[in-house]
């Protein structure tokens, strides 16, 4: 069983962001561009994550940090709870080889959580079935990347202005039904059918911290939290405890 970790912390004028199922850190690089100090939880050991992290149960960790009082360090929570259940490639590929739907919805019980610690919060997914309220949607076009990768966010406690969607300059690099596209965009999932390189998935995404193609196709782009920091920062009033 895995037990909660103590993060170590020094003091740092900046608020405190918790970055649940973090990966490898792209939206924790966002928002600390942003000016937020990070820290981050995944169940899965992730050395390229360039913050604090601890290594556990997203849902178990933050009930940890409610229960104890420590969730009040925080002034903000961005969780992205796995989304195969609801993301569109998954659903599609599931019902086209008759896999049924095995993986488990985390959306609403994290939610739930997030609703019990006060704090101002984002849940971001795919497009796809997730049940999330589609208060923002991004793409990679409105920041100039090389991916169209468009990302949902749920915003908890706050509200925040959706920006116009840029119309997209092509199609997305690859293989389709056994022909080729040559496109603007790469497609920053899967492994085959004219994926990019790792290199050029770094590019695409401004992701640069790591090389592991898995975490490269389940980041979300910096440039995207980024902005959404910099938007709650730009109209919050602070109050964290140190």
């Amino acid at each position: 069983m895995t037990q909660p970790a103590t993060i170590r912390r020094v003091r740092d004028p900046r608020p405190r962001l918790l970055d649940l199922f973090c990966c490898a850190g792209g939206a924790a690089v966002g928002y600390a561009r942003a000016g937020f100090a990070v820290d981050g939880c995944d169940i899965a050991y992730r050395p390229s994550y360039p913050f604090p992290h601890h290594q556990g149960d997203a849902l178990a960790y933050l009930t940890h940090l409610i229960t104890t009082g420590e969730i009040r360090r925080y002034a903000f929570v961005h969780a992205s709870p796995p989304c195969q259940h609801g993301c569109a490639l998954t659903v599609g590929t599931n019902a086209s080889q008759g896999w049924g739907r095995a993986h488990v919805d985390l959306v609403a019980p994290t939610r739930e959580l997030l609703d019990a610690t006060g704090l101002p919060y984002v849940i971001e997914q795919p497009n796809g079935r997730a049940k999330i309220r589609k208060d923002l949607t991004l793409c990679g076009e409105m920041f100039g990347l090389g991916v169209i990768r468009h990302r949902n966010f749920e915003a908890g406690g706050w509200t925040i202005e959706q920006p116009a969607h840029r119309p997209h300059r092509g199609r997305v690099r690859g293989y389709r039904h056994g022909r080729f596209y040559d496109g603007p965009y790469v497609a920053a999932y899967g492994n085959g059918g004219g994926k990019p390189s790792i290199p050029e998935l770094q590019a695409a995404m401004g992701i640069d911290w790591t090389d592991v193609r898995e975490e490269l196709t389940e980041a979300i782009p910096p440039a995207y939290t980024e902005w959404i920091g910099a938007a709650f920062l730009a109209t919050a009033t602070l109050e964290v405890a140190t």
